[in-house]
Order: C-alpha cells, then sequence, then structure tokens
C-alpha cells in the first residue's frame, strides 16, 4: 500500500464529509440554533418587559395607595367639619330653645304676678267694702270706729 494513495484517500474522504456535513447536517443544526437563540431572545425581550411592566405596576399601585390615602384623609377632615358644624348647629338650636323656654317662664311668671296682684286688689277692696258697710251699718262714733280700724288691721 502506498502512503500516498492512502492520504489522498483520506483527504478524499474527509472532504466529501465536510461537503456531506456542510450541505445536509449544518443547516438543520445551525437552523435550530437559530430558533434556540431567537426564543431565548424572546423569552429575555419578555422577560425585561415583564420586569418593567411590574415597575410601572408598583408604581401605578403606589400612586393609587397614595391617593387613597389622601382620599381617606379628606373624608375624615370632611367628617370631622361636619361633625364639628352639627354640634355647633346642635348648639345654636339649643340656645335658642333655652332662650325661647325662659322667655315663656318670664311670661307665666309675669302672668302669675299679674293675676296674684288683682287676687289681692279684689281681696283688699272686698275688706274695704266690708269694713266701710260695717263702719256705715252702726252709728258713726269715734270710739266705734277706733275700735272697727283696729279690729280691720288686726285682721290684715
Amino acid at each position: 500500500m502506498n502512503i500516498n494513495l492512502t492520504l489522498f484517500a483520506q483527504a478524499l474522504s474527509f472532504a466529501i464529509l465536510i461537503w456531506f456535513t456542510v450541505k445536509f447536517v449544518w443547516p438543520p443544526l445551525l437552523s435550530a440554533i437559530e430558533t434556540r437563540q431567537k426564543t431565548i431572545a424572546d423569552g429575555l425581550a419578555a422577560a425585561e418587559r415583564g420586569k418593567h411592566e411590574q415597575e410601572l405596576a408598583a408604581k401605578r399601585a403606589a400612586d393609587v395607595l397614595r391617593e387613597a390615602k389622601e382620599k381617606a384623609a379628606e373624608i375624615i377632615a370632611q367628617g370631622e367639619k361636619r361633625g364639628t358644624e352639627i354640634i355647633e348647629e346642635a348648639k345654636a338650636q339649643a340656645k335658642v330653645e333655652g332662650d325661647r323656654i325662659i322667655t315663656g317662664a318670664k311670661a307665666e311668671v309675669e302672668q302669675e304676678v299679674f293675676r296674684a296682684r288683682e287676687q289681692l286688689r279684689n281681696e283688699v277692696s272686698a275688706i274695704a267694702l266690708a269694713g266701710a258697710s260695717r263702719i256705715l251699718g252702726r252709728e258713726i262714733d269715734a270710739k266705734a270706729h277706733n275700735d272697727l280700724l283696729e279690729k280691720l288691721v288686726a285682721e290684715i
């Protein structure tokens, strides 16, 4: 066997193997590799988009939470303000009602005083008439007159 022929045969078989590999084996491998690279790139891009969307969602959630806290604080402040207004209105109504009751009581007291005075006048006039009728009923005598006056003073 000749070394040159063996070397030439090995080189030719190696060249045929390379041509066969480049023609039939290499394109499906490259296609699979490119598909895998594209899938990985898409996955990384999706992960990056997801991370960015998660950050945006966290920011939106923080904004919504802040707005909710502000609205809650505003509602609480309005409630406290309305509570104070209701208390002030109740105080004003109570004062008006108290003034009305006091005015009514004063008017009633004045009416009672007026009735008592009228009753006292009627009684005094009745006593005066009774005394005058007694005086006129008797003789006009100074001694009898003085006795009657003392009796009336004692009765009154």
